[in-house]
């Protein structure tokens, strides 16, 4: 198995969400803004239950804000 890339629909879940911003997301789930611009450009995985977190602030099931690919 090749390496794995997590990808998420973060952005597209803060614009359908009154456009909440990256600082409002971060206060939420008890992180920085700069976590959350890292995790929204595929430069930072979160833990399993960051992840968690952040679903539960948009009320989706995990699989519809993160999603992992094969990077090969």
């Amino acid at each position: 198995m090749g390496k794995l890339r997590i990808t998420n629909n973060i952005r597209r879940l803060r614009f359908d969400a009154d456009e909440m911003t990256q600082k409002e997301l971060a206060e939420k789930v008890g992180v920085t803004r700069q976590t959350i611009v890292a995790i929204e450009n595929a430069k930072y995985s979160p833990t399993l239950e960051l992840a968690i977190l952040i679903s539960r602030v948009f009320g989706e099931p995990l699989e519809k804000v993160f999603d992992i690919q094969d990077a090969s």
